[in-house]
């Protein structure tokens, strides 16, 4: 099942903090079975991909300004 970008937290990250992602990176795996494992790495993969997508989006964006306010060459 997958969450709408409206469900997800918008905290901003400061330096060391990438919010759910530090809080996820400290959390004890022990009490998790082989099936919740299982299904946390798929979510997590999935998450992955939604920010891989986002980020080629954003440096396309990035791209596009830069050559649309980048000075004019005489």
């Amino acid at each position: 099942m997958a969450m709408d970008d409206d469900e997800r937290p918008r905290r901003r990250s400061t330096e060391g903090d990438f919010g759910a992602a530090s809080l996820l990176a400290s959390e004890s795996l022990e009490s998790y079975s082989l099936d919740e494992l299982d299904a946390r790495i798929a979510l997590l993969e999935a998450e992955i991909d939604r920010i891989r997508t986002h980020r080629g989006k954003t440096a396309a964006h990035m791209l596009a300004a830069e050559s649309l306010f980048r000075p004019k060459q005489p």
